[in-house]
């Protein structure tokens, strides 16, 4: 492919996406602060818009790619999940990657179960200031409702 990038993904004409790679400590504290923000909306169109259009993930045992793939699991995802709310803390930063650690707690709204889910991401950005790659891994621990840490 002639407009691909030095890690494979296809250059894009989205509009910019500040903050931009290499990343400082402030601005890679406004990544993970807009990310956190954006899923605790729930909304997969606000979500996959800070995604590039060919962006891989990894959740879990989930392997796929780009915009719309991203929206149709976090419609998913988020119609059997309630009470949703996620922290996200930045752990490290080098050049266009980050470092995520983040805790989030849900209802199954099937079996009324609460969760608390502990896990690590791995971000990638282009030079726009898009997600090219998030890798996740997560441990759902079922909690009581009164274990809960946030509480609205």
């Amino acid at each position: 492919q002639d407009n691909a990038g030095p890690t494979g993904f296809v250059e894009h004409s989205d509009p910019p996406r500040p903050p931009f790679p290499p990343f400082n400590e402030e601005t890679a504290l406004q990544k993970v602060k807009a990310a956190e923000a954006a899923w605790n909306k729930m909304d997969p169109e606000l979500v996959a818009k800070a995604y590039s259009p060919d962006s891989v993930w990894r959740n879990r045992d989930h392997i796929f790619e780009g915009r719309e793939a991203i929206k149709q699991f976090l419609s998913q995802k988020w119609s059997k999940e309630s009470d949703y709310r996620l922290v996200k803390n930045l752990w490290c930063f080098s050049g266009n990657r980050i470092g995520v650690r983040f805790t989030y707690e849900f209802k199954n709204q099937e079996t009324g179960q609460w969760y608390r889910c502990h896990g690590n991401e791995l971000w990638q950005f282009d030079q726009l200031g898009y997600m090219q790659h998030r890798d996740m891994s997560g441990n759902d621990i079922p909690i009581e409702e009164s274990e809960r840490l946030f509480k609205e």
